[in-house]
C-alpha cells in the first residue's frame, strides 16, 4: 500500500524552496588584494568591479573578481559594459573559474556610498540575482590603519517599499521602516587556502617591533578630519533643505484644509437655504473644486540617505578620534619610559 504521506519528485520539486538569510560573505584573500590594488591605484577616482563566488546556505563565497573599465563620460554605452562582462566571464568558465556573479565592488570617498544610485543598482542586480552584496571599500579610511572593507545588502523591507516608490510618511510608519533600516551589512570573513596561511606564517618576520609598527602612531590626521567635517557640513545643509521641503509641505497642507473648511461652511449654508426653499441639496464634495485637490507629499527616501551618511561620518569621527586619544596616551607613556 503506498505511503498517503509520500510526495512524488515533480512534487518536491515544484515545492519553493525557502531561502535561509545570509549570515556572513566569505572572501578570498586573493579576491581582497585585487578589490584593494584596483581601487588604491584610480584613488581618489571612484571605481567599481564584478564579484564572482557561489551562494552556499547562508554564507555567500566570493571566490574571485575582475574591475569595470573606466570609461569617459561621453563614451558612456550600457551595451559596451555588459557585452564587457559577458566575455570576461566567458573567459573565465573556458579556465575553469567560478563564474557565478554575487555582486559587485565599488570605491568610495570617506564613506560617502549611500545614495540613490546605490539603491537602484541593488533594484537591478535583484531582478537576476536573488541574494547579492555590495563590496565597499574606502582608500582613504584605510590610510589610517584600518582596513575599510564591508559587505551591505538592502533590506528585504526596504526593496518591498521600493518598489511601490511610495515613502510617504503613512506609509513608512506602516511598515515600521526608519532609516537605520534600509542598507544591511554583513560580517565578512576573510578565507585562504591552508598553503597560503603556512606561506604567510613563514613570511612573519622574528622581530618583535617593525618601522611599520611605528609608523602606525603617527598622529597626523588633520586632513581626514576636517574632509570628514567639511561633507559632514554639507550632509547638514543638505538635510536642512530637505526639512524646508516638507515644511513647506505641511504649511500648504494646513492652508487647504482651511480653505475646505470654509469652502464646506459656504456650501452648507447655501444647502441650507435650497432646503428651506424645497430644493435639491449641493454635494458637500467637489472633485473638480482644485481645494480638493491632495497636496504630494515629498519622498522620504532622500532625507533617509542623508541621515545614514550624516550618522556614518559621525562614526568615522568618533572613531579616528579615539584613536589618536590612544596615540597620545601611548606616546606619552613611551617618553616617559
Amino acid at each position: 500500500m503506498a505511503n498517503p504521506t509520500a510526495r512524488s519528485f515533480l512534487q518536491v520539486a515544484a515545492t519553493e524552496e525557502v531561502a535561509s538569510p545570509l549570515r556572513v560573505v566569505q572572501i578570498e584573500g586573493l579576491a581582497i588584494l585585487k578589490i584593494i590594488k584596483h581601487c588604491k591605484e584610480f584613488s581618489p577616482a571612484l571605481v567599481t568591479g564584478q564579484l564572482l563566488g557561489l551562494d552556499v546556505g547562508s554564507v555567500l563565497e566570493v571566490t574571485n573578481c575582475f574591475p569595470f573599465p573606466i570609461r569617459e563620460e561621453d563614451e558612456e554605452n550600457e551595451a559596451e559594459g555588459a557585452n564587457y562582462q559577458l566575455d570576461m566571464m566567458k573567459c573565465l568558465r573556458e579556465v575553469n573559474v567560478d563564474n557565478n556573479t554575487v555582486g559587485w565592488y565599488q570605491s568610495t570617498l570617506l564613506g560617502s556610498f549611500q545614495t540613490v544610485e546605490l539603491i537602484e543598482t541593488f533594484m537591478n542586480y535583484q531582478e537576476n540575482i536573488r541574494r547579492c552584496v555590495c563590496i565597499i571599500y574606502d582608500p582613504s579610511r584605510s590610510s589610517q590603519g584600518v582596513l575599510a572593507l564591508k559587505a551591505l545588502k538592502l533590506s528585504d523591507s526596504f526593496m518591498d517599499l521600493y518598489r511601490t516608490n511610495n515613502f510617504t510618511g503613512e506609509k513608512l510608519r506602516e511598515k515600521n521602516l526608519s532609516w537605520v533600516d534600509i542598507f544591511e551589512e554583513i560580517p565578512i570573513k576573510v578565507s585562504n587556502s591552508a598553503l597560503i596561511s603556512a606561506f604567510m606564517t613563514d613570511l612573519e618576520g622574528d622581530a618583535p617591533v617593525t618601522q611599520c609598527d611605528y609608523d602606525r602612531l603617527q598622529l597626523s590626521t588633520n586632513p581626514f578630519m576636517e574632509r570628514n567635517m567639511d561633507f559632514l557640513i554639507e550632509c547638514m545643509d543638505d538635510l536642512s533643505m530637505e526639512q524646508q521641503k516638507f515644511q513647506f509641505y505641511y504649511r500648504s497642507l494646513s492652508r487647504q484644509q482651511a480653505q475646505q473648511q470654509a469652502w464646506l461652511q459656504k456650501r452648507r449654508a447655501e444647502n441650507a437655504s435650497r432646503k428651506a426653499a424645497g430644493e435639491e441639496p449641493l454635494p458637500e464634495e467637489d472633485p473638480s473644486n482644485p481645494v480638493f485637490k491632495p497636496v504630494p507629499e515629498p519622498s522620504r527616501l532622500d532625507s533617509f540617505l542623508i541621515t545614514n551618511q550624516i550618522a556614518n561620518y559621525c562614526n568615522q569621527i568618533n572613531g579616528v578620534a579615539g584613536q589618536n586619544f590612544s596615540k597620545l596616551y601611548l606616546m606619552k607613556a613611551l617618553h616617559e619610559n
